[in-house]
């Protein structure tokens, strides 16, 4: 857990110092990818809690994930269809999911 919040407080410190901005036509795939991004992190979080947290699935599990939104991305501007729409709705669903278990997980051990 400590080399996580090592790792948060970094991203935030390089993020801060060496702002990027981001074109237009990169937004939508920003967003998925930040989306996935995101629920790999609190489905990470979830399985680090319930102990059962494995790299290996956590890597495979956001390198497929991304690849597939961003697959999704790209058909859906070939096809003039807004398909990120689905990816957006999937992983928000995947990340409240998420955070319902570690909030249900942290009220059952903190005796709330």
């Amino acid at each position: 857990m400590i080399k996580a919040l090592i790792g948060l407080i970094l991203g935030i410190v390089v993020g801060c110092l060496f702002p990027i901005s981001i074109t237009g036509e990169y937004l939508k795939l920003f967003s998925v990818v930040l989306l996935v991004a995101l629920d790999a992190v609190f489905g990470g979080l979830r399985a680090a809690v319930s102990e059962h947290f494995s790299d290996t699935v956590f890597i495979t599990g956001f390198i497929t994930n991304a690849l597939f939104a961003a697959f999704l991305v790209f058909i859906g501007d070939r096809l003039g269809i807004d398909l990120y729409y689905v990816a957006l709705l999937v992983f928000g669903f995947r990340i409240f999911k998420n955070l319902a278990g570690l909030r249900r997980y942290f009220l059952k051990n903190l005796n709330l």
